[in-house]
């Protein structure tokens, strides 16, 4: 069997329809490993965990029992790379971190930049925070604390304390002979940072314009156009959008005085608005933003409760406002058969409304300066959706009851839901956000409520009208 990149990768794409699966671990890859821990023979677990990247290894160990994990991590000894516990779940890191021999932990925490380590301890329990610590040199233990006592959240939490600075009167050849004398560079970086006397940064040079200037080209001559400084205590969706909005690669972090103290890299950023992304969707859905596959039965059942009693408070009372004309549905018992689609329908109006608008909000595309177009562009594309359907749904009634003046009523309750769905769709968020409520966990409970009381109410009050 292969045991390069090939060997995990390729038959995947084979067997499983190319593309699709290009980056997941082979099944086979998997089961040789699994197979190398069961016999007991680290020198070919490593041979077969070597080409793999840490989050490739961070998704082998989410995937296997606790049982299949702890066996692999103590087979894997110290060849287990800090890397991977930055990539794994939160769901299973503390557990992960329990089983590591604390000579392996040591190891594999100082191996990590101190924006890693921050991020690895922030979320863990006391001993295990106490546990990593203790294994830093005291220097990166004093950075980690420092970035600690910073608002969660906050860029100082972000930051990476490794920075590549040099003084703004040097020329390209002193910065180059610095770079190759030190010795305590960051394992990556993208600009040298230039600072004033006072220790305020005041420009980036890329290391591509330091790399292909000439040595006496001084570097105020060879700065980026465009230089952004990110305040330590600005919140990261913030630093995020920054980072979106004006396309940076990396960001000096400076204190109150504006002395610089940190970087945030593109990568950490990214995560920032992949984790925002995640959390978004995940409160769309009423599921808790922390909601992973690695967690409980009890966890998750915990996490959703909330939201489901919520939904079964506004379901009560949308069957409230059906009891108000249970004469009617007595009388024609095709409304009950119909006013379901009528529900139904503006529900997923306003779902689509909704998702669009909470988007927009999150990438701050919705504003006060377009939110008026925005509502009446929604309202005018519930009007003409709801013109379409209502023509289909009268056709069907006629069809199925033969009664035209069923089609009339369901096509007019149609059109009045549509409209309502789409301008609560869009206007229900916004109002959230003004009041401080976090539009993406709250605003579908209340766009479905909206949706099946006027949905009903509509539908029913136009048959007692029209048909009795």
């Amino acid at each position: 069997m292969n045991t390069g990149d090939d060997q995990l990768h390729e038959d995947a794409q084979h067997d499983e329809g190319g593309h699709d699966n290009a980056y997941e671990l082979d099944r086979r890859a998997v089961a040789a490993i699994l197979y190398a821990v069961d016999i007991g023979d680290r020198d070919k677990l490593i041979e077969l965990m070597e080409p793999l990247h840490a989050a490739d290894i961070a998704d082998l160990l989410e995937q296997i029992n606790a049982y299949d994990r702890g066996r692999l991590i103590r087979l894997y000894g110290r060849e287990f790379d800090g890397d991977i516990l930055s990539e794994l779940d939160e769901g299973i890191r503390e557990d992960v971190i329990g089983m590591l021999h604390p000579t392996v932990l040591a190891d594999a925490v100082r191996e990590l930049d101190s924006d890693d380590v921050v991020d690895l301890v922030e979320d863990l329990e006391e001993p295990q925070q106490a546990a990593i610590l203790g294994a830093l040199e005291a220097a990166d233990r004093v950075a980690v604390q420092q970035a600690l006592a910073y608002p969660e959240s906050s860029a100082g939490r972000l930051m990476q304390r490794e920075v590549v600075f040099a003084p703004e009167h040097w020329n390209v050849g002193q910065t180059i002979d610095f770079l190759r004398d030190s010795e305590d560079l960051p394992e990556q970086f993208y600009h040298v940072v230039l600072v004033d006397p006072r220790m305020h940064p005041t420009a980036n040079v890329t290391l591509g314009k330091l790399m292909r200037s000439r040595r006496d080209v001084p570097l105020e001559d060879i700065t980026e156009e465009v230089f952004q400084v990110i305040p330590v205590d600005q919140d990261e969706e913030d630093v995020a959008y920054a980072f979106n909005q004006y396309h940076l690669i990396s960001a000096p972090v400076v204190d109150p005085e504006g002395r610089l103290v940190g970087m945030i890299t593109i990568d950490d950023a990214m995560i920032v608005l992949d984790e925002e992304h995640e959390e978004d969707i995940l409160r769309l859905a009423g599921v808790g933003e922390e909601s992973s596959l690695s967690d409980t039965v009890a966890a998750t059942a915990r996490q959703r409760l909330p939201w489901l009693a919520v939904n079964l408070l506004t379901a009560i009372l949308a069957s409230l406002v059906i009891a108000q004309f249970e004469a009617t549905i007595a009388v024609l018992v095709a409304l009950a058969v119909l006013m379901p689609i009528v529900a139904s329908m503006g529900g997923n109006a306003g779902t689509q409304s909704l998702t669009v608008a909470v988007r927009a909000l999150a990438t701050r595309d919705l504003t006060r300066a377009n939110v008026w177009r925005v509502v009446r562009r929604e309202l005018l594309v519930g009007l003409v959706n709801g013109v379409v359907f209502a023509l289909v749904m009268g056709v069907v009634s006629l069809v199925w009851f033969g009664t035209l003046d069923l089609g009339y009523v369901i096509a007019a309750a149609m059109v009045i839901n549509m409209v309502v769905a789409g301008v609560a769709g869009t206007v229900v968020p916004i109002a959230l956000e003004k009041f401080g409520i976090d539009p993406a966990l709250a605003s579908g409970t209340f766009v479905t409520t909206v949706t099946d009381v006027v949905g009903f109410f509509a539908f029913l009050g136009l048959a007692s009208l029209v048909l009795l």
